[in-house]
């Protein structure tokens, strides 16, 4: 068994019987689940308990999902939770501003409900995946890793990354200097689940870079190829 089952997920979603159908799947893969259908309602809820992951619908009626997710990622205590964004808009520019805004995923309507449970199991094993061993990585004299604790510092202040984007830089941290090509970093951080374009791997590159302030010279971008870690 998964060692992330009894996780709670929290289900942001006005449409009751989205919220069923998506509990009733994820309920049947050990998770547990509550819905809620606005954001007032869920703010108030994040007092009583912390999800481990949110599925987020971006078209609410009393506010913007993407306001919703911007918030979360600006507060100290709910920026590492995963958000999938589930909604109808389907276009590439909102998919994209919903990835710069630091969503983990983005599903789109209609969905296969097998499919969005598995994309909560690759985002919450992409969180939960880190060494046995503590490691600290050491990248140039600006970034620390450590990867016992999944935190980065740069100069010694530490900066909140989404757990994609801690993958990513840990990934080109594992091989300095070599170039991982886009499909490279969609391979490790999806696998064989992976249902995404290759821009999206420069949409989190550019807010890896933006979080590492002074330190983001040291990610290059190889044109046409993909990136790679210089110290």
């Amino acid at each position: 068994m998964e060692r992330m089952v009894n996780q709670f997920i929290a289900v942001v979603e006005d449409e009751a019987d989205i919220v069923e159908l998506v509990s009733l799947h994820l309920k049947k893969s050990g998770f547990r689940v509550k819905g809620f259908q606005d954001g007032d309602i869920f703010f108030k809820s994040l007092n009583k308990q912390i999800p481990d992951l949110i599925i987020l619908d971006l078209m609410l009626p009393d506010t913007d999902g993407l306001d919703i997710c911007k918030y979360l990622k600006r507060k100290d205590e709910f920026s590492s939770i995963p958000i999938i964004m589930l909604t109808a808009k389907d276009g590439e520019m909102d998919k994209v501003l919903g990835l710069e805004l630091g969503a983990d995923d983005y599903v789109t309507k209609p969905f296969s409900p097998k499919e969005l449970v598995a994309r909560v199991k690759a985002v919450l094993r992409r969180k939960s995946e880190q060494t046995e061993e503590s490691r600290i990585i050491q990248i140039g004299k600006l970034i620390t890793m450590d990867l016992e604790k999944y935190e980065v510092a740069v100069e010694g202040k530490k900066i909140e990354l989404t757990s994609t984007e801690f993958r990513i830089l840990q990934l080109l941290a594992s091989r300095k200097g070599r170039v991982f090509t886009r499909d490279n970093i969609l391979d490790y951080l999806w696998g064989n689940e992976k249902a995404v374009v290759d821009r999206t791997v420069d949409v989190h590159i550019k807010h890896l870079r933006e979080k590492l302030g002074s330190a983001k010279t040291l990610i290059k971008n190889i044109r046409g190829i993909g990136y790679k870690l210089e110290e």
